[in-house]
């Protein structure tokens, strides 16, 4: 018998609103402080990281509004009938960099929820795929991250 219900399948294809967020010299040169860059590039802000992306596009949330685990609540999801999360890996594209005075566009979309059978029971896997473009369209980042429940 299947954990996964019409309901929760419906899901699949919701996206969340469009997120802008400007990319400056300083929080790029903060952030590759912050992660220990070393390239020069990064350091001086002329371009951001690989993972910069992440920073301006996680929701910065109050305690209240996060799991147990500390992780914000997560909107964009069901309420599965699984709980127990784990990370299933991510592939990230990256279609040009980001550099200061950037304009970026993002937007996550719920693309797929499956159902597996464990050794211990039933495992949900779900995808969100976030897509981070310039204002003028130009894709910058395809991230696609996996999550299983237990």
């Amino acid at each position: 018998m299947s954990v996964l219900t019409p309901e929760i399948l419906a899901w699949v294809g919701r996206s969340s609103p469009p997120r802008t967020e400007l990319a400056t010299r300083r929080d790029i040169r903060k952030y590759s402080i912050a992660t220990g860059q070393r390239q020069r590039k990064y350091l001086d802000g002329d371009e951001a990281p690989p993972l910069y992306y992440v920073a301006l596009f996680w929701d910065v949330v109050e305690r209240s509004e996060m799991t147990p685990d500390g992780a914000a609540i997560d909107r964009l999801l069901p309420a599965f009938p699984l709980t127990r999360l784990m990370n299933g890996g991510s592939k990230v594209v990256h279609h040009a960099p980001i550099r200061p005075g950037d304009t970026l566009v993002g937007r996550r979309t719920l693309t797929d929820i499956r159902e597996k059978e464990g050794r211990s029971g039933p495992l949900i896997f779900y995808q969100v795929t976030l897509e981070v473009a310039r204002d003028n369209g130009e894709s910058v980042v395809t991230d696609r991250t996996t999550r299983i429940l237990r």
